[in-house]
C-alpha cells in the first residue's frame, strides 16, 4: 500500500507554500463526510468515530485539522443518493446498493469499495404462526426491510423467492416488502400490532426478536448463497480517491485498525458499541453476538459475486464484473482469503 500511495502522490500532489495539493493540482478537502446505519454490523464504523481513528491518520499523513463529520442513514439507497450528490465521501451499506452504484456510475464516477466490513448472516425473522416458510406469506403479511428492491436484504429475499417459486419468480414476494430502518421495523415486528408481521434485518436485530416468544427465523441468507458472505462494505468515487489520496488512505488505515481492535478485545468492543449505540441490551447478549463464529469482522471480500450474477440475470445491473476485484479498488486485491 505504501508504493501505491507513493505513485499517486509522486503523480499528483505538490508542496506549494506549505499546503498540501492533490489531485493534481486539487487541494485536499478540510471536512470529510461519512455515514454509517444501524445496527452492531457497523462497529467499527462506531470505532472510527469514537476514537478519532481517521483524525489521527490524516494527521499522521500530513493533514493537519481534518474535520470528519458522521451521519446515520436508515439504508443503502439513502446512501448512494448522498454519494451522488455529492453530500457524503464514504458511504457505508450491503453489497447490492455498491454493486448497484457501481454498475450505474461505470464511466463517470466509477464508485467502488474501499474494503468489505463483516461477513454475517441475515435472519428473516417472523411473528406469524401460520409462517413455515416463504411460500406461506399472504396479502395480511407485510415484510420491513432496509430498503424495498435494492437494500442486500431486498435482493437476498429475491434469490430465495426464486429458489421457491422457480425461475423468474424472484419477484414473488416484492409486494410484502416495506422499507423501513431496523430499529423501526424491530418496534412495529416486536408491537404485535399493525401489518409488520416479519423483518428482514441484521445483528443485532435479528438476535434480540428471537429471544422474544413466538418470534422464529424463516430464512438465513448464509443459506440461500450457500456459506459465509460479505454483509456490509464501505465506498467512494474514483474521483474522490483520485483527488484525496492522503485522506483516502488515511480512512482506509483507520478503518483497518479499527476492524482489529473490534477483534483484539470483543469485551473492550461490546462495551464501546453499548456506550455509542445506546443500545439497552446486556453486556452478556451483546459478548455472545460478538462471539458467534458466523459474526466476522473482516476487510476481506467474500462471496460477492453470487449477488452481482443474480442482479445481472433479473436485469438490476446492465453489466456485470468479470472478477470481484472489479467492484473493489486495488488496496484490498492481495489480502489474505480474497
Amino acid at each position: 500500500m505504501k508504493n501505491t500511495v507513493s505513485r499517486v502522490l509522486a503523480a499528483c500532489v505538490l508542496s506549494i507554500g506549505g499546503a498540501v495539493l492533490g489531485g493534481c493540482g486539487k487541494t485536499e478537502l478540510t471536512e470529510l463526510k461519512v455515514a454509517q446505519q444501524y445496527g452492531i454490523s457497523y462497529l467499527p464504523m462506531m470505532v472510527m468515530e469514537d476514537q478519532k481513528l481517521i483524525e489521527k491518520h490524516a494527521q499522521a499523513a500530513g493533514v493537519d485539522g481534518l474535520k470528519v463529520s458522521w451521519a446515520r442513514l436508515k439504508g443503502g439507497s439513502e446512501m448512494n443518493d448522498a454519494i451522488l450528490s455529492g453530500s457524503l465521501h464514504f458511504a457505508s451499506g450491503g453489497v447490492a446498493p455498491l454493486i448497484t452504484l457501481w454498475a450505474k456510475t461505470r464511466g463517470n464516477a466509477n464508485v467502488k469499495a474501499v474494503a468489505a466490513m463483516n461477513a454475517m448472516p441475515l435472519y428473516l425473522n417472523t411473528r406469524n404462526p401460520k409462517v413455515k416458510s416463504l411460500k406461506d406469506f399472504t396479502d395480511k403479511d407485510r415484510i420491513a426491510l432496509p430498503a424495498v428492491k435494492v437494500s442486500i436484504q431486498a435482493v437476498t429475499l429475491q434469490m430465495a423467492a426464486e429458489q421457491a417459486f422457480g425461475e423468474g419468480k424472484h419477484n414473488a414476494l416484492d409486494r410484502f416488502t416495506v422499507s423501513m430502518s431496523h430499529p423501526d421495523g424491530q418496534v412495529a415486528l416486536l408491537s404485535g400490532r399493525g401489518e409488520v408481521t416479519a423483518h428482514f434485518s441484521a445483528p443485532p436485530f435479528q438476535f434480540q426478536q428471537l429471544r422474544k416468544p413466538g418470534i422464529r427465523t424463516v430464512l438465513n441468507s448464509y443459506k440461500v448463497l450457500g456459506g459465509a458472505t460479505s454483509f456490509n462494505l464501505v465506498w467512494t468515487t474514483s474521483k474522490f480517491r483520485d483527488q484525496n489520496p492522503k485522506i483516502y488512505h488515511a480512512f482506509l488505515n483507520a478503518f483497518t485498525e479499527a476492524v482489529a481492535m473490534v477483534n483484539a478485545d470483543k469485551k473492550w468492543a461490546a462495551k464501546t458499541y453499548l456506550r455509542v449505540s445506546k443500545d439497552k441490551d446486556s453486556m452478556g447478549n451483546i459478548l455472545v453476538m460478538l462471539n458467534n463464529p458466523d459474526v466476522v469482522f473482516t476487510t476481506t471480500p467474500q462471496n460477492t459475486m453470487k449477488y452481482t450474477g443474480f442482479m445481472h440475470k433479473v436485469g438490476v445491473i446492465k453489466v456485470k464484473p468479470d472478477s470481484w476485484k472489479d467492484l473493489f479498488f486495488p488496496e484490498v486485491h492481495t489480502l489474505p482469503g480474497s
